[in-house]
């Protein structure tokens, strides 16, 4: 996800991709913990699209 599409994501919509997006992360650890992701490069991937998402709401919550 670019921090163009975020961006153009209403703040509800961004919270419950938040959501999403923490709760996929945490069932890829666990699965890569049992058995090896074949890209493990997805869990970094996974990291930073919640790094944007959480940056653009703090940013919005500031502008208000």
């Amino acid at each position: 996800m670019k921090i163009k599409e975020v961006r153009e994501l209403e703040t509800k919509d961004l919270a419950e991709r938040l959501e999403t997006e923490v709760a996929k992360l945490h069932q890829m650890k666990l699965n890569h913990a049992i058995t090896p992701l074949e890209n493990p490069s997805q869990i970094k991937a996974t990291r930073r699209d919640i790094a944007r998402i959480k940056t653009e709401l703090r940013q919005r919550e500031l502008n208000k």
